[in-house]
């Protein structure tokens, strides 16, 4: 099928390498435009410009989609069927009424829940036990149009969003890939307006660590925040990002913040062991190597 591909991020690239694989004929590959990055602060492609151009792609990476000539551009290319995953452009209904097939999108989460920005953070956030991947028909309201198909997945004890965000990602690509052979058989399903959920934006204030709050939650913060922006604490005079975890069990009553051996910190009701870590200027290290080379104060965050 003659596709135009829409996505900017990391998350997107297993699509597209998916659909290419699959044999569909990418007419052109659309993403967000070059951005400053690095020390240098020189304009960088987005990993999905980056690797379109790898493939010989054509790219495109207007900075709105709602004036006449980007759409007549993106008519003259004749595709069937567009292709969406985390592009970052909200797409007009102009845009979406182009493709004759329609515009289908991969979201992480298992609509209605978490409609959004951020639904592989807010799914740990919030302690759920299961997540996935929706393909679903394109309409104006967010993320609000029929699904076609939809994968599930387990949210381990100790996942981060960094693992999930992988493990989505390729099953986003395999999905679409089904969907796509299957489109005329798959039948459009509404969703339900009971259980809809937002995924707000991750605003980097959330991610500091209040060892008062069950231990719980905080060893959800730290999964869900990993490994951007990172939850972090002081550790005496350094701030320190903590970048995975698991519940301490047995671990003894302290107060929130206390160094209980290991990397194991009291929160205000039970306690987390640190798995892995980063210090200032430094790469991310599992926790025993971090603890070879600082001493934890007797309270974090204090």
């Amino acid at each position: 099928m003659r596709l135009i591909f829409m996505g900017t991020p990391d998350f997107s690239v297993p699509v597209l390498d998916a659909l290419v694989e699959a044999g569909h004929d990418i007419a052109a590959v659309y993403s967000q435009p070059p951005r400053p990055a690095g020390r240098g602060k020189r304009d960088r492609p987005s990993p999905v410009q980056a690797r379109a151009e790898a493939l010989g792609l054509p790219v495109r990476h207007p900075v709105s989609l709602k004036g006449q000539e980007a759409q007549d551009e993106l008519r003259a290319f004749g595709a069937e069927a567009a292709v969406v995953v985390a592009y970052g452009l909200i797409l007009p209904q102009a845009v979406l009424d182009i493709p004759p097939r329609g515009c289908l999108n991969i979201h992480a989460s298992l609509l209605p829940r978490w409609r959004g920005a951020a639904p592989i953070q807010r799914a740990i956030l919030a302690g759920d036990d299961r997540t996935g991947v929706c393909i679903m028909q394109m309409e104006a309201g967010l993320d609000t149009g029929p699904v076609l198909l939809r994968r599930e997945t387990a949210i381990g004890p100790e996942d981060t969003a960094g693992d999930l965000h992988d493990r989505l990602s390729v099953m986003g690509a395999e999905a679409v890939v089904e969907a796509l052979g299957r489109l005329d058989a798959l039948a459009p399903e509404p969703q339900p307006e009971d259980g809809v959920t937002y995924a707000a934006k991750i605003d980097k204030a959330e991610a500091r660590i209040d060892w008062t709050r069950p231990a719980v939650e905080v060893d959800r913060l730290i999964r869900g925040m990993a490994p951007f922006p990172g939850a972090w604490t002081e550790a005496g005079d350094e701030r320190i990002k903590l970048l995975g975890s698991r519940l301490a069990e047995g671990a003894p009553e302290a107060a929130p913040g206390t160094h209980l051996g290991g990397f194991t910190i009291a929160c205000g009701a039970g306690a987390v062991e640190v798995t892995r870590a980063q210090r200032a200027g430094r790469g991310a290290q599992d926790a025993e190597t971090i603890l070879r080379g600082m001493a934890l104060p007797d309270v974090l965050g204090a």
